[in-house]
């Protein structure tokens, strides 16, 4: 993996938070966590809906520029599946900024993305288990497991989506950062 693409992975989801949070403080006038979806902050024909979607396409560059570097580092084809269909994930986050609510796609981009990262992860950690890496696949079981869990809860304990989606989005990013943080380390050791 090139530094380059090392860096652009620490960076991404920095980015596509920036640009939520920016989005959420100029729309706080109206938008609430319990009674929204994050997508509601990009929708056509909203003032500034550019302050969400263009940190999600940035952010979905960046991702796909990163996970580039991560199949040649895999151990297994299970593992290299995982990599890929996480990738896939990358790239339907960056169709919900090219897509927003109020169009036809948007609906199944946005699922493609939460469905696609979270189980090309998934994959990824138990091919990472199978490679030897126990404390990875514990980790990610777990992670996704408890996401899941949490997720369905907040779908049915409030009006809007966006906890979900935080709850997806937020255990999508510390499994990414989980593998930065060894990336970086082994990173650092070959230097």
């Amino acid at each position: 993996m090139k530094k380059s693409q090392l860096w652009a992975g620490l960076i991404a989801p920095l980015v596509a938070y920036s640009g939520i949070l920016t989005a959420i403080y100029v729309n706080h006038s109206w938008w609430r966590l319990t009674d929204n979806a994050i997508s509601d902050l990009g929708k056509l024909g909203l003032p500034h809906n550019w302050l969400l979607n263009v940190p999600l396409v940035i952010t979905a560059l960046l991702a796909v520029y990163y996970a580039l570097g991560l199949p040649s580092m895999v151990r297994n084809s299970i593992e290299k599946a995982g990599i890929w269909i996480l990738m896939a994930g990358f790239v339907f986050l960056g169709l919900i900024g090219i897509f927003p609510e109020g169009t036809s796609p948007h609906y199944y981009v946005s699922w493609g993305f939460f469905l696609t990262a979270g189980f090309g992860f998934l994959i990824a950690g138990i091919g990472m288990g199978l490679s030897g890496d126990r404390g990875m696949l514990y980790f990610t079981v777990i992670l996704f497991a408890l996401a899941w869990i949490l997720a369905l809860w907040a779908m049915r304990t409030f009006k809007g989506v966006a906890i979900p989606e935080f709850i997806g989005a937020l255990t999508i990013t510390v499994w990414h950062y989980s593998v930065v943080w060894k990336l970086w380390g082994s990173e650092h050791e070959a230097l």
